[in-house]
């Protein structure tokens, strides 16, 4: 008998390394085509509230002077928001956002690339899509033209936007520039760390390293820099030159507009993408460069068990956070006595911080209560991401075979619950812990400041699980659109509970974000009720997460 086998079809002579990278990324845009535009439009959205505010709280000359002076000399405010480059209100709104947006921008643009390129040789896609006509370096290439392509439209729509509100439109397409090139850098890093290892998140966490390093280079140059310009120009050390987010400041958008250092981001972004390249051909498809170690020949005794697996999956994601949230609070902390320095005569800056601390009287406490709100919303920003984690398990195709044994759906997802829960106690108890501890050694009482901080963090917690509560809801009945309703979800929080005050937006619409209704410790007394009854939400949504999750088919 003779069997009929179908040949597989010619690979055309033209055939390239290439090959295959119109329709690559064409599939890349419609994947993303939710993800990405989430990203772009909530980080033009922020910037063009950072614009409105700084318009609104430094209307005069002297206000402005006095905000760049103040910033200028204090050694927080140069490793947080980076340096100062003149008194104009262009040149206060880059100082106080080039730093947060570029930070975000190379977030996003590293993990768009591993998200296109190791993440999908994990999953198995990259190996059917070779399978077909595509070169060794299409899949790459696709998800760098995607990547650079949402920097570029960022950058058009801050400088867009900039120039809609006023601003000088040379100084808005080089303020746009900064934080869009610096994404495009990034996006080149991303391109060498998904060669290197065989998992997504580890490529990520590379990723994240290096920018982590490069923003340590940024504030230890700024910190050792020096002041001119009669105390409204700051010069950076010479370590700030060695960081991609040190020459996306080192443009000074609205000063010097010094487009030439432009060029030294898209020179990174290049040898990154040409080392990639030639790392992509001494590797296995699926395979990275550094193989991973084995593990021990035995699993420990906690490891075989829903809770366990859960803890293993979330602990590295749980203690980067917990750390970050750590710095966060030590650095607010130490410079909480100087805030009335640092305010000087701006009433408008005095007025900011005692909105967003609730309404006290004290100017330190509601500087601590804003401080304490403005982390507890990094901590809302950890949970987002850990919850997430259980749609990556699903997408993945390895939940399927752990729920075909006698684990139940809600004790999986009742394990991840419990574990983010954990982390966000925790991280709001070191919060408070370190920011109090900060503020003790500078004030001389560290013990009564440090009990005091730690409670007021505290009362911020409640309103993190609603956060949590919703997150969880959003995947157990919308889970093709769970990461988009999510992060959605967190950015209307920032802009409701955190700036809503300052936009002044109705109280209706301010009432919708949980932290709205949390009370500015430690600037005013904590009233239990409302804190009580976000619990209630909170466990209330979660309970409705887990029985719609139980009731829905898994979607890949």
């Amino acid at each position: 008998m003779t069997v009929a086998v179908e040949a597989a079809p010619p690979v055309p002579a033209s055939a390239s390394e290439f090959t295959g990278t119109r329709r690559l990324v064409r599939l890349a845009l419609r994947r993303d085509r939710i993800q990405l535009s989430v990203w772009v439009i909530s980080i033009v959205l922020f910037m063009l509230l950072v614009v409105a505010s700084v318009t609104g709280l430094y209307s005069t000359p002297e206000e402005l002077r006095n905000i760049a002076v103040s910033s200028a000399v204090s050694p927080v405010a140069l490793a947080t928001n980076g340096i100062v480059s003149g008194d104009s209100q262009g040149a206060i709104v880059a100082s106080q956002s080039v730093l947060v947006f570029a930070l975000v921008a190379a977030l996003m643009s590293t993990l768009a690339v591993v998200r296109h390129t190791r993440q999908n040789e994990e999953t198995g896609r990259a190996e059917m899509i070779g399978a077909a006509v595509a070169g060794r370096r299409a899949l790459l290439t696709s998800a760098l033209i995607v990547t650079v392509g949402a920097n570029v439209v960022l950058t058009l729509g801050i400088a867009l936007g900039s120039i809609a509100v006023g601003l000088p439109v040379v100084g808005s397409l080089a303020l746009g520039a900064s934080i869009g090139g610096t994404g495009i850098a990034f996006a080149g890093v991303a391109a060498v760390t998904a060669q290197i290892t065989d998992g997504a998140r580890t490529a990520n966490g590379l990723a994240g390293a290096a920018i982590g390093v490069a923003f340590m280079l940024r504030a230890i140059g700024d910190v050792n820099s020096t002041v001119v310009d009669d105390g409204t120009r700051v010069v950076s050390g010479w370590l700030s030159w060695l960081s991609p987010i040190g020459w996306a400041q080192q443009i000074r958008p609205f000063d010097d507009d010094a487009w030439w250092i432009l060029l030294l981001l898209i020179g990174f972004a290049v040898v990154h993408v040409m080392v990639a390249f030639v790392l992509i051909s001494h590797r296995d498809q699926g395979a990275g460069l550094v193989q991973p170690r084995p593990g021990p020949p035995t699993a420990a005794s906690w490891l075989p068990s829903a809770w366990g697996l859960a803890w293993r999956m979330q602990r590295m994601t749980m203690f980067w956070w917990i750390f970050a949230v750590v710095i966060l609070g030590f650095a607010y902390g130490a410079v909480g006595n100087e805030i009335d320095a640092m305010v000087g005569s701006s009433q408008q800056t005095a007025e900011m911080f005692e909105k967003l601390g609730g309404g006290g009287t004290d100017l330190v406490d509601s500087y601590l209560a804003t401080a304490l709100g403005l982390t507890s919303i990094v901590i809302a920003a950890y949970s987002v991401q850990s919850l997430l984690r259980m749609r990556g398990e699903e997408t993945s195709g390895r939940l399927e075979p752990l729920l075909a044994t006698s684990l139940s759906r809600w004790r999986w997802m009742l394990s991840h619950l419990g574990v983010v829960v954990g982390g966000v106690i925790l991280a709001h108890v070191l919060m408070g812990a370190f920011t109090g501890f900060a503020f003790g050694l500078v004030t001389d009482d560290v013990g009564g400041n440090t009990l005091r901080m730690t409670g007021a963090a505290l009362a911020y917690l409640p309103a993190v699980l609603v956060v949590v509560g919703l997150v969880s809801l959003a995947f157990g009945l919308f889970p093709t659109y769970a990461s988009a309703l999510s992060w959605g979800i967190l950015a209307a929080c920032i802009v409701l509970g955190q700036l809503g005050t300052l936009l002044k937006l109705p109280q209706l619409v301010l009432d919708l974000s949980p932290f709205t209704h949390v009370p500015g410790a430690p600037a005013e007394p904590v009233t239990v009720l409302p804190l009580l009854a976000m619990i209630v939400v909170a466990v209330v949504l979660s309970i409705a997460s887990l029985v719609a999750f139980r009731r829905r088919d898994l979607q890949g």
